[in-house]
């Protein structure tokens, strides 16, 4: 008898352990669920989600809504728009950029809703931190849970606002820097088939998965895993105009247009890395 009193005592604790473990993230992503469909939200962006899936995306790299955010490159806001209202109650948010040109899509956001939740607790940053001698301080070392980059480790290795040099190493070392020990890395880009010529990551926009991890772990991380969830199997990544040929920018502007919408956004890799503790 006693033996099964306490067969059942240790089957109730499990169940409740494993029902705060289950619960926890559930609430979380419900939490996440509300930002994206903040009002707040630009309605073209809305319709971008289908490609972008934020709340899948967001729950594979754990962010949680008191983390110390950093969003790298935030354009025009498009993740600025759901990390401001999703860190608005205990989260602190990030945003850095090569200057305060690169900022203007977010102060704009801020500008458009000055008293909605966590837009005006932004917080601006130089990035990469040559950025600084802009009027713009890099992001404190060691301070920051999350480290989000969307879409611009291509930039890095085509050598976008460097004179066309390739500083990825660089840009790796410095979000590795902005982490606290046991942060989160999460990284998402156009991705490069591994069987494809290697030059093409200089001029295509497309990047192999074994660059990304190359240049992470080369700069500290471990490497935690990836996600399917932003994959397009429809994108062959051979443009003639690289990753541009298809939404949202459509380069060929009509040419084959309908061809290119019916394909949809890029085959994205979703790739999460850890700073050790």
């Amino acid at each position: 008898m006693r033996q099964i009193m306490i067969a059942t005592a240790i089957a109730t604790t499990a169940l409740a352990v494993a029902s705060v473990a289950t619960g926890a993230p559930a609430t979380q992503r419900h939490t996440l669920q509300s930002a994206v469909e903040a009002p707040t939200r630009t309605p073209a962006n809305v319709a971008r989600d289908r490609y972008r899936h934020p709340v899948e995306t967001l729950s594979f790299f754990g962010v949680g809504p008191t983390d110390t955010v950093v969003e790298i490159w935030p354009g025009g806001g498009w993740y600025t728009e759901i990390l401001a209202p999703y860190l608005a109650h205990g989260g602190t948010l990030w945003v850095a950029a090569p200057g305060p040109q690169g900022l203007g899509g977010v102060q704009k956001l801020m500008t458009a809703h000055p008293d909605a939740p966590g837009y005006a607790a932004i917080r601006t940053a130089a990035f990469p931190a040559r950025a600084a001698t802009e009027g713009l301080a890099a992001v404190p070392d060691g301070t920051a849970d999350v480290v989000l980059t969307f879409r611009n480790v291509h930039n890095w290795r085509m050598g976008y606002q460097r004179d066309g040099q390739d500083y990825s190493p660089q840009a790796f070392e410095q979000m590795f820097a902005m982490l606290k020990p046991g942060g989160t890395l999460g990284v998402v880009d156009h991705r490069l088939p591994e069987d494809a010529d290697s030059t093409r990551e200089q001029s295509s926009g497309y990047v192999k998965v074994s660059t990304v991890r190359r240049l992470a772990e080369a700069a500290g991380f471990e490497y935690v895993g990836a996600s399917e969830v932003n994959a397009n199997p429809a994108d062959t990544a051979d443009w003639e105009r690289g990753v541009w040929t298809l939404p949202p920018t459509l380069s060929l502007r009509d040419q084959d247009r309908d061809r290119y919408l019916a394909i949809g956004e890029s085959d994205r890799m979703t790739l999460k890395f850890r700073k050790p503790a």
